[in-house]
């Protein structure tokens, strides 16, 4: 399918896309061979071809929802987190006042 150079600076229009005309009439080669190998693809025969695994037919992988008591190797998970914390008061992260 070939394309003439009106509809390409059309297309480039809609797509906000400045263009002179020597760029239009290379863009209008290209989106032709873009649009004929596109109907290369649709002459393709499909029917009875079966979908390869897809999003569709895949089943997620999830791991089993428990609730823990929030331990880690070698002691509580809550002293592992406040560890990192440039300062704490007892079990909480302190931060400068943002609003005043």
């Amino acid at each position: 399918m070939s394309l003439d150079t009106r509809t390409v600076r059309r297309i480039a229009k809609l797509a906000r896309i400045g263009i002179d005309d020597a760029e239009a009439e290379g863009l209008a080669r290209e989106l032709g061979g873009i649009l004929g190998w596109v109907e290369q693809l649709n002459e393709v025969e499909i029917a009875g071809v079966p979908p390869m695994i897809g999003t569709g037919l895949a089943a997620p992988r999830t791991r089993e929802d428990v609730v823990t008591d929030g331990t880690v190797t070698g002691g509580a998970c809550r002293e592992a987190v406040l560890s990192n914390a440039p300062d704490r008061v007892e079990a909480f992260f302190t931060v400068p006042k943002v609003v005043e």
